[in-house]
């Protein structure tokens, strides 16, 4: 079996998560039999599970964290600069927040910060491995 990666995280609102989530270009796997989860697939190797507050306390005694902090900043990789703008602006209009850090743009690598409906951080990046600059 190849190594994946499966991110849980706890949401107020299973529906409108996936829809956010689907905006950005997450597709649904509907392999959950209830309305307290979700499966969105950004790629073959890369899922987010979504789970309803009751299920998520279900499994974990430990406390969800405000809408406002930041546990881990969770990056995915787009094609072009242009994707992560359309990004952003899908973030934007389905109940999620937009440049929650400033823009960063250091010609090879571009970056802007996106919060879902649940304050979740979600990084839209791009780089063009070929330009970074030397180290040495």
């Amino acid at each position: 079996m190849s190594k994946k990666i499966f991110v849980s995280l706890p949401v107020t609102d299973v529906k409108a998560s996936m829809a956010f989530y689907e905006s950005l270009g997450f597709r649904n796997n509907p392999r959950f039999p209830d309305e307290t989860a979700a499966w969105m697939v950004w790629s073959e190797d890369i899922n987010f599970m979504l789970l309803s507050r009751e299920k998520w306390q279900a499994m974990t005694t430990r406390p969800i964290p405000p809408s406002t902090s930041s546990e881990v900043m969770l990056a995915l990789s787009l094609g072009s600069r242009d994707a992560v703008d359309a990004m952003a602006a899908a973030a934007a209009a389905n109940g999620g927040t937009a440049d929650i850090n400033p823009i960063e743009d250091h010609g090879f690598m571009y970056t802007r910060d996106l919060a879902d409906p649940d304050g979740h951080a979600v990084g839209a990046m791009w780089m063009d491995f070929s330009s970074i600059p030397s180290t040495s």
